[in-house]
C-alpha cells in the first residue's frame, strides 16, 4: 500500500493495530495461565475480553471507511510478544514470572497507547468523528490496563526482589 496520504497512513496503521489486537486475544490467555498471582491472572483475562471488544471497534472503523478489515503484520507486536514468550519460558520463580509478565504487558500497553493516540489525532484531522470516538474508547481501556498493571507491580516487584535476596 502506497502511503501517499494521511488517509492511506491511517488505514495502514489501523491494519497494524487490527493485527496486534487479534494477536493479543491469543497471547493474553497464555499470560494469564502463567501468572502465579490470581489478581494478575484476572487482569490478563479481563483485558483479553476488552481486547476482543477493541477488535470489534477496529472493524467498525473499517466499516466507517467503507473498507474490508484486513490485518497487516505488526512487527512491533511480534517483537514484544517474543519478549513475553522469553519470560514465560525462562522465569524460574513465580514472583519473577509475575514481574516479567507485568513488564512485558506494559510494553505492549505503551505501544497501543501511542498507536491509538496517533490514530485518534489523524481521525480527528480527517473529520472522522465516529472513528475517533471508537478509538478513544479503546485508548481509555489501554490506559486503565496500564494503570492496573502499575498497581500490581507495586506488590509484585518487592516480592521478586525478596526472592532474589533469598
Amino acid at each position: 500500500m502506497a502511503l501517499n496520504s494521511l488517509e492511506a497512513l491511517f488505514e495502514d496503521t489501523l491494519r497494524d493495530m487490527y493485527y496486534a489486537e487479534k494477536k493479543l486475544t491469543r497471547i493474553l490467555p497464555k499470560m494469564a495461565k502463567k501468572a502465579s498471582s490470581e489478581e494478575l491472572a484476572d487482569a490478563f483475562t479481563s483485558h483479553a475480553e476488552e481486547t476482543r471488544t477493541q477488535v470489534g471497534r477496529i472493524e467498525e472503523v473499517f466499516s466507517l471507511l467503507e473498507k474490508t478489515p484486513r490485518a497487516k503484520k505488526c512487527e512491533a507486536l511480534e517483537g514484544l510478544s517474543k519478549e513475553s514468550e522469553h519470560v514465560m519460558e525462562e522465569a524460574e520463580a513465580d514472583s519473577v514470572m509475575d514481574v516479567g509478565l507485568i513488564a512485558s504487558a506494559q510494553a505492549v500497553e505503551h505501544y497501543e497507547i501511542a498507536r491509538y493516540g496517533t490514530l485518534i489525532a489523524w481521525a480527528t484531522e480527517m473529520g472522522l468523528t465516529q472513528a475517533a470516538e471508537l478509538l478513544e474508547a479503546s485508548l481509555a481501556e489501554e490506559k486503565a490496563a496500564d494503570e492496573k498493571l502499575s498497581s500490581l507491580a507495586e506488590t509484585a516487584n518487592p516480592a521478586a526482589e525478596r526472592r532474589e535476596a533469598a
